[in-house]
């Protein structure tokens, strides 16, 4: 039988996603609601690891008070980071290197002495392979998954994805309209990394005539015989959709940073990339616009906020029925656990046979193959 548990702390690591205070809020008025205290980690792992740097404490306690009202907002209330994975964390040595060393026996250790008996980790692939370390370490731990690119894999979706599609697809709307008065090209460009989710669903729904995804490389020459197509029907503008990790047949995803200790390479850049060549390649008037981190930002969605907190509710039950080193996964109708070691390190890319991918197609969407 699992221990008794009195007392529990959640955590947000990796880059912020509409819908983490919806899953903050339900996750502590359900541990409350079993008479659990509820407790938050500021900014991933670092509120432990630099505990001394909050004055007010790294880890505080949360109450059903302190989230009331915080279902609707975007960001997390305990903040995140994308830097300092306590598994490979960056630390200056004596002869002035920088080495990754494993810090994670200090989580174990504060969690121990502070008596918290489990852990809901809330991430994406970074974040929950975390998780699964601990877990396999012995820390009782249940991961959410979040991530706007929506490429976790074991989950029919993450919570945020909605959201981030949903702008992008507003924003394509009120292109639309700009781009046909002055017989413009838009180039948009999305996050997704190295997945085109993003880039799929906005596209479709924002009515691109192009769409760009890194699990296909594109021919650019089609991109350009697209627009000159609908330039020969009388139809003088084209909305080219590319996601952040797209790259063509043969060449190179574009990078703003590469990786380095302690971070992983920052993406970016192919819309201005692609703007300068197609101007180059049609002669037509083409503009950039680069969505970037508005789509993390603002209000969740109806349905992100659902996904949230069943995604939070479902995550304390788990813990009440002894789930551990599991992650809360949504398989319509319901939501349902899959094994950590199962989805930490995985990617899920566009399948490309995928009927939504298919979808595109059949609607005259160039793909740039």
């Amino acid at each position: 039988m699992p221990r008794h548990i009195r007392r529990i702390a959640i955590c947000t690591g990796g880059g912020d996603a509409p819908g983490l205070n919806a899953v903050i809020r339900s996750v502590v008025i359900s541990a409350a609601r079993r008479g659990w205290e509820c407790y938050g980690i500021r900014e991933g792992y670092n509120g432990i690891l630099f505990h001394e740097r909050y004055p007010e404490g790294g880890v505080f306690r949360l109450t059903p008070e302190k989230v009331r009202g915080i279902g609707h907002l975007g960001g997390t209330i305990l903040g995140t980071t994308n830097k300092g994975n306590p598994l490979q964390f960056p630390m200056k040595m004596a002869d002035g290197t920088i080495k990754e060393v494993d810090r994670t026996a200090e989580i174990l250790d504060f969690f121990a002495k502070q008596e918290l008996d489990a852990l809901v980790s809330v991430g994406g692939d970074g974040s929950l392979t975390i998780a699964n370390a601990l877990y396999q370490k012995g820390l009782r731990v249940i991961g959410v998954p979040k991530t706007i690119d929506n490429d976790l894999d074991k989950t029919f979706t993450t919570f945020g994805f909605d959201t981030a599609v949903d702008f992008a697809s507003n924003c394509l709307d009120r292109l639309h309209s700009t781009a046909e008065s002055h017989q413009r090209v838009m180039v948009v460009e999305v996050m997704g990394r190295y997945a085109g989710w993003i880039a799929l669903h906005a596209g479709i729904s924002g009515g691109a005539h192009a769409v760009l995804i890194p699990e296909i490389p594109y021919d650019l020459d089609k991109v350009v015989a697209k627009i000159l197509r609908r330039d020969s029907l009388g139809r003088m503008y084209s909305l080219v959709v590319a996601s952040e990790g797209a790259e063509p047949v043969g060449g190179h995803r574009e990078i703003v940073a590469p990786a380095a200790v302690g971070h992983a390479e920052r993406l970016g850049g192919i819309g201005e990339r692609l703007a300068r060549q197609l101007h180059e390649l049609t002669d037509k008037d083409t503009r950039v616009v680069v969505l970037g981190h508005l789509l993390r930002g603002g209000s969740p969605t109806s349905f992100d906020r659902v996904a949230a907190m069943r995604f939070g509710t479902a995550a304390v039950r788990g813990l009440a029925e002894g789930q551990s080193g599991v992650m809360v996964a949504l398989a319509f109708p319901n939501v349902n656990y899959v094994a950590l070691e199962d989805v930490a390190g995985r990617m899920k890319g566009v399948p490309l046979d995928s009927d939504t991918l298919q979808t595109g197609r059949d609607m005259g969407i160039c793909f740039g193959d």
